[in-house]
Order: structure tokens, then sequence, then C-alpha cells
């Protein structure tokens, strides 16, 4: 009878490197928000940091050593960031979002930078309180989810700027997002402790359900055959995990309680071996398992356990790691004492050859899609590479059908953007609500009117029971009526845009396009948002100080 599993993973051990190879003197962040405050590539490490306003350094992944007191930082928001996250498809690119309301793309030259970051290749302003989570689409070019405190969910083309999606509906705070394997479904968890599969593009619920019943954030990944894995607590405050299927969120496949810690656990997936680590906030050790279809399904494979608890997690890709010592994942680790320290995971083996079961083809740096065709309805796998050299599954050249910030501009070659570096597209202050229609309906609206500027959909978040309703009837009627009265569609689409561009001029001869002239009044009302906000805060803290002082007296 056999009593030990078969697994080439079963003999999975992490070694830690020497101290002398590790970053020391880093500060990171103190904020109090969930957030694993670091992301690594294969080119750089960028952690969240402790500062005035929102910092976050950038450092080359080659630097080890002391962090020198004055090392440049990118400094462009106005409030803490929450989160960063790098580009899959440009190891120059990084993303992040803030308390400022505000999620911003940044370009970072090739060695690192040589003097303070603060101005953003875009901008990305569509919420009204802070945005918690950005995630970046895993085959799609170009397109950034952000999820934000006024419960909404934007997805932008950071290319142009545009607000492509929004999408409206969850009862309370969001606290994980993530897409499945082609994209074309999206995660939620949220506060109110129910696990949502959303269509992006409509926000059309797809499936909903139970997660798990204590009040702390659980969290939610799509495994790479659909299924689901979530981490979060009971009711009696005990750790677990949780693997569902999607097609019934209520009951889960397997579950397991852990331990009675507090620290809010975030799952590392690697979609290429199916292994899953599970890094605790605040925890001293990381557990990872095996995920296939072999009940029970989550197969415990090993703790590591350190001295110093973790702050901060960056997982590295697998383009990132040494093949030839048969390093299988690799996590960057922060603590409170200002190191960040590299755990190694390897798999014993005695031939020095490339272990092809080992490394299968990973994602590469190439997507599989434009933003504008993944926006018509297109799905499609990513793109996959060869670990041991050698070209791509296949070679694509995207060709996108408007102008492109990430693919036309290159990262700036000192720390200073130019002066001219373009912002986000202003958003209209009543953008079109649009309810989920049929994709075929879409991809033909999208093909007749290809190449004029989209406005963005806005979308409650309804479930497919609710679509047939006579309030959501009701409802879309109302909302087409509204949106003729903008001129924003004609009478058989609501998501044809304006029709074609016509010129004003002025008294000295000059022609300004019409089209021109909104984008700008748009832009000044964005600015005077901020402005009423910023005056706002200011009132508040005022007041607040006012009141402190007649305590005082």
């Amino acid at each position: 009878m056999q009593f030990v599993r078969q697994s080439k993973f079963r003999h999975v051990f992490c070694k830690p490197m020497k101290r002398e190879y590790c970053l020391e003197d880093v500060r990171i962040s103190k904020i109090s928000w969930d957030s694993t405050f670091c992301a690594v590539n294969p080119k750089f490490i960028a952690i969240i940091t402790d500062g005035a306003g929102g910092p976050f350094i950038v450092v080359p992944i080659t630097k080890t050593g002391r962090l020198e007191k004055d090392y440049p930082f990118v400094d462009g928001h106005k409030g803490p960031v929450l989160e960063i996250a790098w580009c899959p498809f440009n190891d120059n690119v990084i993303a992040s979002c803030s308390e400022d309301c505000t999620a911003k793309i940044w370009g970072i030259p090739d060695g690192g930078l040589v003097k303070p970051l603060k101005q953003p290749l875009m901008e990305l302003a569509g919420h009204q309180k802070r945005v918690t989570s950005i995630l970046w689409h895993p085959t799609a070019n170009n397109i950034l989810l952000t999820a934000g405190g006024d419960l909404k969910l934007c997805l932008w083309n950071v290319g142009t700027g545009e607000l492509l999606v929004q999408i409206a509906g969850h009862p309370d705070l969001i606290w994980s997002v993530d897409f499945n394997y082609d994209g074309s479904k999206l995660l939620t968890t949220c506060k109110d402790k129910k696990i949502r599969v959303i269509d992006p593009r409509t926000g059309l619920i797809l499936r909903q359900g139970s997660g798990h019943e204590g009040v702390k954030p659980q969290h939610g990944i799509f495994l790479k055959d659909g299924r689901i894995f979530t981490t979060g607590f009971t009711r009696r405050s005990e750790r677990m995990y949780a693997l569902r299927d999607e097609e019934n969120l209520e009951e889960p496949v397997t579950q397991e309680e852990l331990d009675t810690s507090n620290g809010v656990l975030f799952p590392f997936y690697d979609k290429d071996t199916g292994l899953i680590y599970l890094c605790g906030k605040g925890d001293s050790n990381i557990r990872y398992y095996e995920v296939n279809n072999e009940a029970p399904y989550v197969h415990f494979i090993n703790t590591f356990t350190s001295p110093e608890p973790q702050r901060g997690i960056g997982f590295m890709p697998k383009r990132g790691l040494k093949i030839n010592e048969n390093e299988i994942a690799r996590i960057c680790k922060c603590t409170n004492k200002g190191v960040v320290e590299i755990l190694q995971f390897f798999v014993p083996r005695k031939s020095e050859m490339f272990q092809e079961d080992l490394y299968p083809d990973t994602a590469s740096t190439t997507p599989a899609i434009t933003a504008e065709n993944w926006l018509d309805g297109q799905n499609a796998n990513p793109i996959l590479m060869p670990l041991h050299g050698g070209k791509s599954q296949q070679e694509k050249t995207l060709e996108s059908r408007r102008s492109a910030i990430l693919t036309t501009m290159q990262p700036p070659s000192d720390t200073s953007a130019a002066s001219n570096t373009p912002t986000a597209a202003a958003l209209s202050s009543s953008s079109t609500v649009r309810h989920p229609v049929s994709e075929s309906r879409d991809a033909q609206t999208a093909a007749t009117n290809a190449t004029f500027p989209r406005h963005p959909r806005s979308t409650e978040v309804v479930s497919e029971q609710d679509v047939g309703s006579p309030a959501a009837a009701s409802s879309s009627s109302s909302v087409t009526l509204r949106a003729k009265a903008a001129g924003r569609v004609d009478s058989n689409d609501d998501t044809v845009p304006h029709s074609a561009a016509s010129t004003l001029k002025t008294s000295d001869g000059t022609e300004i396009a019409v089209d021109e002239l909104i984008s700008d009044m748009r832009q000044i009302k964005l600015l005077l948002r901020r402005l009423e906000r910023r005056l706002r805060f200011l009132e508040e803290r005022q007041q607040d100080n006012d009141h402190f002082q007649i305590e005082q007296i």
C-alpha cells in the first residue's frame, strides 16, 4: 500500500540568501492598509516607503547592501501609496494607487533612478475616494483595473488615458480583485462576505456565493483551470483557506483551518507548477501547497519559518529565476527592521541538465491582444515563452487603433519626465450608464465605430436573473433617454460615440475642433473638482484645529 503521495514538488525547500546579498535600511511604509507593499520583476524591486506624501522606491534587482539615505524615490502622489504593480509586458513600467484618489503610471529607466521622479507617464483620476487596489490585465495590452473606496471598479486604457468601463454596485469595501487565465472574468471579494465572478466588460454577475464567515479581510484568486482559491477567517477569527468550484461558490470543494493569528493571508499562485504560497502579514512563516485534481486537491508541502516577521512580500515572475539551479520560486520579504530578505525555493535534483518537467513554458512579455479588441469581446490566452531560451510560441505585433503612450514613449533617460508628458484624458461628469447587453451586439457596434473615440461604459453590478426583469428594462430605457438627451447615442445603439467632428472659427480665423474644445472643458471640470475636494479637506482640518484649540482653552 502506498502511503506517501508521489509528487516532484514533495521535497521543495527554501534557502534564504546571505545577508550581504540583501537590501538593508529600507524604511517600509507604516500605514495600516492590508497590502503587500512590494512588487518585483526581473529588473527591479519596488517598495512602498514611509515618508511625506506617497513615496516608493524602485531599486535595480542587482543592488545589495545598505540603501543610501538620499536614494531617489518616486514621489508624485499627494497621499500614501496603497499598492504598486509592475506591468507584465514592460519591465520598465509600474502602476501605483494612493489615498489621493488617483492611480498613476510611471516609466523607470534602465539602471534605476538618479533623481526623484515626480512626473508620471499617465494619471488616472476616476474615483471619488482612495484607490485601494490595482491589477494589470494578464493578456490585453495596456488594460489596468482599479478598485476604490467609492465601491467602484474602473477599467482603463493606460496607453491613452481613457476610462473604458466603470462598474458600480458592490455594497461594501472591495478587498481583492483577480482576473482569470485569459482575462475574460473578474473575481472580487467584498466586506459583505460575498465572492463574485463578474464579466469585466459589462458588470454582469456570472456567479455569486458566500465566502468566509469572519469579519476580517479575505482574498481570492483564480487558478489556471478556473477553480477559485480563497483565504480568510472563521467566526472565531481562525485563519483558513478554501478551494471552490466556480459553478458552486457556496460549498467549498475543500477547506482547512490553519491557526489563530491576526495577519491577513496573501495567496501567491504559480500557474506553471500549481503551487500556492501563503504569506501572512506579520507572520514569520510561509506555507506552500500543491493544488491538483487529486483529492484532497490542496496538498501541504512544507512551512518555511524565519526569525523576523514579514511586513511586505514580493513574488518574482518565472522569467527572473535561476533555472540552472532548479529554483522554482523567489520571494522578497520586507521586515520591520528595514531588511529585504531574498527567499529562494528549490527542487533538489542531482542532474545539472535543464529540467523540462519543472519549467513548462511561461507567460512572456508579449501581449496576446490589444485593448480595443479585448473591449470588443475577444479573448486570448497568454503568449508563452520557453525558459531555456528561444522564441515565444507566437511572435505578434499589436496594431492599436489609437496612439498609446506606453508604446510610443521610452522610459525617461533620467528621472525628470518631460514637461509635455501626456496626462489622463478628462472624464465626463455625466458618463453614459450602460446596462449589460448581448456580446454580439457589442461586437457589431465596436466594428461599426472602430475609428471613433469611446465613451466610458458605466455599469451597475447586475446578476443574470436581474437582466430580464421589468425593473431592469425600465431602468435601461430611462438610461437610454438620458444618453440621447446628452447627444451620445442614436436611436439604435447606446454606445455610438459622437458624429464626425466639426470645427469652429475664432475671430482671428483660427479653426478649433469641437471635440478638442469639449475635451479642454472636461479637463477644466476635472481640475475644479480636485480643487473643491482639496478645499473641503483643508476646511475640515481647520475646523478640527479650531475645535482642539477651544478644548485646550
